[in-house]
């Protein structure tokens, strides 16, 4: 897989932003196909920080109805997969820069 498919996005929420200032955590939405590993390199060449865990978790998708004037319409949302991932002492990732 190639490296810039791995990354989606960050994911910017309270819990995470305070994992990001506690414990050097941070969150990101990531390919269903990629691996630990590729994640790994991946954070490591477009971040440049070194990498010292990476957790992931599969968010298994919902279904979402909602009402209309032509009736109920209801849904799927997709399932996406999360990585959590720790830098190493002193390092850090400035997600804020290009807002």
């Amino acid at each position: 897989m190639n490296l810039s498919e791995v990354l989606i996005k960050p994911i910017l929420t309270e819990k995470a932003n305070s994992q990001q200032d506690k414990l050097r955590r941070y969150a990101f939405k990531v390919a269903r196909k990629a691996n630990k590993l590729e994640i790994k390199k991946a954070i490591e060449t477009f971040y440049g920080v070194h990498v010292t865990n990476v957790n992931t978790s599969v968010t298994p998708g919902k279904n979402k109805s909602r009402f209309t004037k032509s009736g109920v319409i209801s849904g799927r949302k997709p399932a996406y997969k999360k990585a959590y991932v720790t830098v190493a002492e002193g390092e850090n990732i400035d997600l804020y820069s290009n807002i």
